[in-house]
Order: structure tokens, then sequence, then C-alpha cells
């Protein structure tokens, strides 16, 4: 049996204890899974990026809460402050940095280096060795450029100038998105508090109701089912009008939200009293999808798409042709020599050379033709995603059409029904307090009337709603000349 050293085996021992601690170590600091699907998982790492979380700056917007805000300045306060818009607006500028880099393959690339170096080494000469410096100091430029490649750069240009449109279509259509749903919000949160006044008035009409069937009752000339009864319908009343509340509140958080802000912060709207609803559409659907087939950014957007398609296509072709390449180096030499026994040497002058080379690729496994039968499928199917989105654009604009009719005709109708409840109600009431109609009646016209403000509410919002949604449907909402409804 071999026996170590015992110095031996303290560096052994060592050195298994250093193996040991790392490998420790990189089992607990090391970024692994989770040790089982069935908790959470919890590690150094979470506590970290929980202290990170701690000093993250809200940096969004404070709204004035003392201002009652218009709907157009609603939209411009989004389009300025959500964050959505900043994404797309720098994705847009770093496709243009792009195009930037495409087009520098137009122009020579030069760089320039400036080396010095030192070198000894022992030279034999006839019967013995002579040690030999040499000093050297160079300043040299690099001068490449291609003269001609048959499009491939033209390709790549034109490919990244559809791509910096297409990028600008996306940050228009974000723009058109951030609208619509600044609008929506909007106009929830008018049909909420619309709905407030109305579940206000149905509960001061279930409150009179009440009323004066108690005072009927004290009087003997109803019974206590009746009291119950309207009770109970002041009772839902209320519980209707808290429910509208809750509604409410959550339309602020949404629309608060699209803006870019707090959930939290209560915004001060146009009452809908104040808008003006339209009664009618000012062109055909015809027309109305003529113009989002040639103004909606992501149609748009798909246009550019192809003509990348195209440019990528003539790039795969022209790597089947040869490339020449022209490539100069100038340079700048001083050398300092000195050699034993002898005294320091110098010399100086210019150095370099000039190289045109043609480069063909021969064979190359099938690669150029397969990768040209990619760019074609890719072209074709640009083309086919193109036709799809313009019979989905289509059917989209018809939809908003129909809706927006039938909003119309729906107002109209809501209108009739508020003004033949109230005076039904009215003529109820009255008759009930003579005695000429029992309570049944009462109850049951005022939850029609009920339902007829609810209605009103709901039909002109509708309108409006309606309207908005066509506007985005054809992509009016991010045109020059266009205006919010």
């Amino acid at each position: 049996m071999k026996l170590f050293p015992q110095g031996v085996v303290r560096i052994l021992s060592s050195g298994a204890g250093l193996f040991a601690f790392l490998c420790c170590t990189g089992r607990v600091s090391g970024q692994t899974a989770p040790g089982s699907y069935s908790r959470p998982w919890h590690a150094n790492a979470e506590e970290r990026i929980k202290a990170d979380a701690k000093d993250f700056r809200d940096l969004r917007f404070r709204v004035d809460s003392a201002r009652t805000y218009s709907l157009a300045e609603l939209v411009d306060v989004a389009e300025s402050h959500n964050p959505e818009t900043r994404l797309a607006w720098e994705r847009a500028r770093a496709q243009a940095a792009v195009l930037g880099i495409a087009r520098s393959e137009l122009y020579p690339v030069l760089t320039a280096a400036a080396l010095s170096s030192t070198r000894r080494q022992e030279v034999y000469l006839q019967t013995r060795f002579y040690r030999q410096t040499i000093q050297n100091f160079e300043a040299a430029l690099d001068l490449n450029y291609t003269v001609f490649d048959f499009g491939a750069r033209s390709g790549r240009i034109n490919a990244a100038k559809a791509e910096v449109l297409a990028a600008n279509f996306a940050f228009n259509d974000v723009h058109r998105q951030i609208i619509y749903r600044v609008e929506h919000a909007y106009y929830q949160l008018l049909n909420a508090a619309g709905q407030e006044d109305a579940a206000r008035a149905s509960l001061s009409n279930a409150q009179a109701v009440q009323q004066a069937a108690e005072e009927r009752l004290n009087d003997g000339l109803a019974t206590l089912p009746d009291v119950l009864e309207a009770r109970s319908a002041t009772a839902q009343a209320e519980y209707e009008l808290q429910a509208v509340l809750g509604a409410e509140q959550v339309a602020q958080g949404d629309l608060a939200t699209s803006l870019g802000t707090s959930p939290t912060i209560a915004i001060l709207v146009q009452p809908l009293k104040e808008l003006s609803i339209p009664d009618a559409i000012a062109d055909s659907v015809e027309a109305a999808i003529n113009r989002a087939l040639t103004q909606r950014p992501d149609l748009l957007q798909q246009l550019a798409q192809i003509r990348s398609a195209n440019a990528r296509v003539k790039e795969a072709r022209s790597t089947f042709y040869p490339v020449m390449n022209i490539n100069a180096q100038p340079a700048g030499q001083s050398l300092y020599g000195l050699q034993q026994t002898f005294p320091w040497g110098h010399t100086a002058g210019l150095t370099g050379g000039l190289t045109l080379s043609l480069k063909w690729t021969v064979f190359d496994g099938g690669a150029r033709r397969n990768n040209l039968a990619q760019a074609q499928a890719n072209q074709r199917a640009a083309q086919a995603h193109l036709d799809a989105t313009s019979d989905q654009i289509a059917d989209e604009v018809w939809a908003a059409y129909s809706n927006l009719n039938t909003a119309f005709r729906q107002r109209q109708s809501a209108e009739a029904l508020l003004e033949a409840s109230s005076k039904s109600y009215d003529a109820a009431l009255d008759s009930y307090n003579y005695g000429l109609r029992n309570f049944l009646d009462v109850t049951a016209a005022q939850r029609t009337l009920a339902q007829a403000r609810s209605a009103d509410v709901l039909a002109r919002t509708q309108v409006l709603s309606a309207t908005a949604d066509l506007a985005f449907q054809t992509g009016d909402a991010v045109q020059p000349t266009a205006t919010v409804p």
C-alpha cells in the first residue's frame, strides 16, 4: 500500500474542500428551476426584484381634478401620455436606424490603425549568433468597397424602406386603437352616469309610490300588502342604484387607464346632455368600405410588408451572380534596427497594396435556390394575408355600419318609449290617488318608466359609441381632417 506524504494529503484535502465549496456555492447562487411544481417558488433573487420594485418611480402624469375634459381633450391626453404610443414610436425609430444601416452599404468602409512593435531575436550569421532588435512604427488605412453586387444592397435597402413604412403605419394604428379605447371608455362612463341619474329618478318615483300607499293605508283606502309591495319596490330601486354606482366607478378606472394614468384618479368629463348626437350617416356603406380599404393603417402596414417581401426576393436572386470588391491598404512605415556590434539603422516609406476581387459562388448545395424559394413563398403569403385582411375589414365596416343604423332606430324607439312611459306613470299614480287604479297598475307603470329611462340613456350612448366604432373601422379617427365624434 502506497502512502502519500503528509503535505500531499493536506493539499488534496484542501482541494477537495474547495471543490465542494464551489459546487455548493454554484448550487445555491445559480439560477435554477423550481424544485417542485406543487408550491410557489421563492429565492433570494425574488427579494432583490421586490426591492427594485419599491424603488420604481411612478412616472404617470396627474390630471387636473378640477377641470372638465371634453372627448377631444381626453384623446389628446391619451396620445401624449399612454405608454403604448411611446413604445410604437421607439420601434419606428429603431426601424429607421435599420434603414440607415442598410444604406451605409452603398459607401466604402474606411478603417485606420496605428501600431508599434519591438522584436528581438538572435540571428545566425556565418559561425556565430548576433542579437538583432527591430522597432516598428506604422500607420495604416484599410479601404473596402463593393463595386457591384447585382442588386443585393438595393434589395436590402428597399426592404428596410418598406419596413420603416410598416413601422410607421403600425405607429398610426396604435393611435387609432388608443383613440377608440378612450372613446369607448368615455361613452361607457357617460352611460353609467346617465344610468345613475335614471336610477335616482326611479328611486324617487318608487319613494313617491310608497308614500302614496302608506298615506292611503292610514286613511283606510289601501291594504298592508300594497304598502309592503311599495317598500319592496323602493328597496329594489335602491339596490339597482348601488349597482349602477359600482359600474360608474369601474368606467372611471377604465377611462383613466386608457389615458395612461392611475385608475384611482377621478376625471371630470363633459356630460351626455351637452353632446350633439347624430341622427343619420353621411355616406353609404360602399363609400365607407372603400375609404377603409385605402386608409386603414393595419392594411397599409401589410401593403408595406408586400414591398418588403418583393425586395427580399430581389436580394435572394442577387446571390446567383458575382460580387466585385476593391480593397486598398496604404500604410506609412518607420523601421529602426539595431544589430550587435553595429549602430542603429532606420528606414521609412509608404507601403500597402491594392486588391480587386471577384467572388462568385459556383455551388452551395441548393442554399441559394431554397433562399429564393423561401422569399417567393413569403411574398405570396404576404399577398394572401392582405387579401384576407381586406375581406375582414369590409366585414367589420359592414357590421359597424349596420350597428349604427340599428342604434339610430333604437334611439327613436327609446324616445317614444320614454315619453309614453312617463305619461302612463303619471296617469297611473293620479288614478291610484283617486282610487281609480289598483296598486299593481302603479308599480307596473313605475317599473316600465324605470326601464324606459335606462333604455333612453343606453340608446343615446350607443349612437355615439357606434359612430366611434364606424370611425375606428374605417380609419377615419387617425386622418388629418377627421373630427372626434
